[in-house]
């Protein structure tokens, strides 16, 4: 509940510092002093602790075990994702993936394995964010969230929810649900290194293309993947 209450104040706060700050090179992140300072900051924390301990992570636990613990994490969100697909109207994928949690839960041993994608239940990707997407409301300015990463205004007001919704935050005691959390995030981790080592090699301008990157994603995955085609500005030559 703290961590929500936290998060709501810095939404709060940058959605009333969206209107008074300037953008540099892309319209959708009007706060991108602050964002680029967060962004460092979260950079120096995955450098100096959370991508050591995933890389120790991957090191130490076979392939088996790593997919095994990110099929179980994974199991605990399709009830939520099967809620936010009734509320976007697609019921069909609600119930395939309420009857993914029924099944791993059950015969994939609290959903270790992964027996409903070998069944034809392929897993969907939902959050509430997406939901409120879905709704028509906009996503508004860019915002680089401490620890948590890349989010939006609309994106962030929809995580305090998902949060509520976290089936690990509500497991009773504040050491066993902590502990959960950051065997999540630092599997989570583990699965991108390749993919962060990739950017760190490409990439002239990491802030930018992280942002970017992420912006058309979240595009994608609101419209599941046939976003409408966006508003192009007029050329300067063609209004002479």
């Amino acid at each position: 509940m703290v961590k929500a209450k936290r998060l709501c104040a810095v939404l709060l706060l940058a959605g009333t510092s969206a209107g008074c700050a300037t953008s540099g090179g892309n319209p959708a992140d009007p706060l991108e002093p602050l964002n680029r300072a967060v962004f460092g900051f979260n950079d120096a924390a995955d450098r100096a602790v959370i991508k050591p301990v995933a890389r120790a992570y991957r090191a130490v636990l076979p392939g088996t075990v790593r997919t095994g613990v990110s099929n179980f994490f994974s199991n605990l969100e399709d009830i939520w994702i099967s809620m936010n697909d009734v509320l976007q109207g697609k019921f069909q994928h609600g119930v395939d993936d309420l009857g993914r949690f029924l099944f791993n839960s059950t015969f994939g041993i609290a959903g270790i394995f992964d027996f409903a994608s070998e069944l034809g239940f392929p897993k969907h990707n939902e959050d509430f964010g997406q939901t409120l997407g879905s709704w028509g409301v906009g996503s508004g300015a860019y915002l680089v969230l401490p620890i948590l990463g890349p989010s939006t205004i609309r994106d962030g007001f929809g995580l305090l929810l998902d949060t509520q919704a976290d089936l690990v935050f509500q497991i009773d005691g504040v050491p066993v649900h902590n502990s959960l959390y950051a065997t999540r995030a630092i599997g989570a981790r583990a699965n991108l290194l390749d993919a962060s080592s990739v950017i760190e090699q490409a990439a002239l301008d990491k802030y930018a293309f992280v942002r970017d990157a992420w912006l058309q994603r979240r595009r994608n995955l609101v419209y599941d993947g046939d976003p409408p085609r966006e508003r192009e500005e007029p050329d300067d030559e063609s209004t002479k």
